[in-house]
């Protein structure tokens, strides 16, 4: 007896949400397919009824990772585009440092992205474009360099703090808050 296209839809839907999960907490090479399948109830078998291999599963999973942190951003700040500061703010937070399983999956995985195939750095890349345009808008500016400097102070800033000890990622997160709004205060005086 078969799956009717609502089930096949919601295991697939099960499968997705799962691996988002797990690679925003582990990374992309943390998803086995076997245990995936077997976490969400399903046989390893029937992984090829939903995605023609592991890289495609890896690609979907890392679109809806990323747009989760983008709604999740969203979400708090729901006016049409958040002011810099404010995404200043809430990127090099403590908050968003100590939960990157629910924080900004650029963040998380780009370096997992960087050594994958060509589908999941396009899949990243978009994203990373996307949060240079929402930059832009916050700035009101239009020098796509600079914004993606941004992103890049943002990413490797976060990702640095949580490495470090907390002394030293408090004064790091600090630092580059304090040299990122400077950055925007430049700009506003010319």
């Amino acid at each position: 007896m078969g799956h009717s296209q609502t089930e096949k839809a919601q295991s697939r839907e099960r499968i997705v949400d799962r691996a988002a999960k797990q690679i925003r907490k582990n990374g992309l090479q943390s998803v086995s397919v076997g245990k995936l399948m077997s976490a969400v109830g399903l046989t390893h078998g029937g992984f090829y009824g939903h995605f023609s291999s592991r890289s495609e599963l890896l690609a979907v999973a890392l679109e809806r990772a990323m747009s989760e942190g983008a709604e999740s951003f969203h979400a708090e700040h729901p006016q049409s585009h958040a002011a810099f500061e404010t995404i200043l703010r809430r990127y090099l937070s403590r908050r968003h440092r100590d939960h990157p399983a629910e924080g900004c999956a650029i963040a998380a995985l780009a370096g997992d992205a960087a050594r994958s195939d060509e589908t999941i750095r396009r899949a990243m890349s978009s994203h990373i474009k996307a949060f240079a345009d929402e930059i832009l808008d916050s700035l009101n500016g239009d020098d796509r360099g600079t914004a993606l400097f941004i992103i890049g102070a943002l990413v490797g800033t976060l990702t640095l703090s949580r490495v470090l000890d907390t002394k030293d990622s408090d004064a790091l997160l600090a630092a580059a808050k304090r040299e990122l709004f400077t950055l925007d205060a430049g700009r506003n005086s010319h």
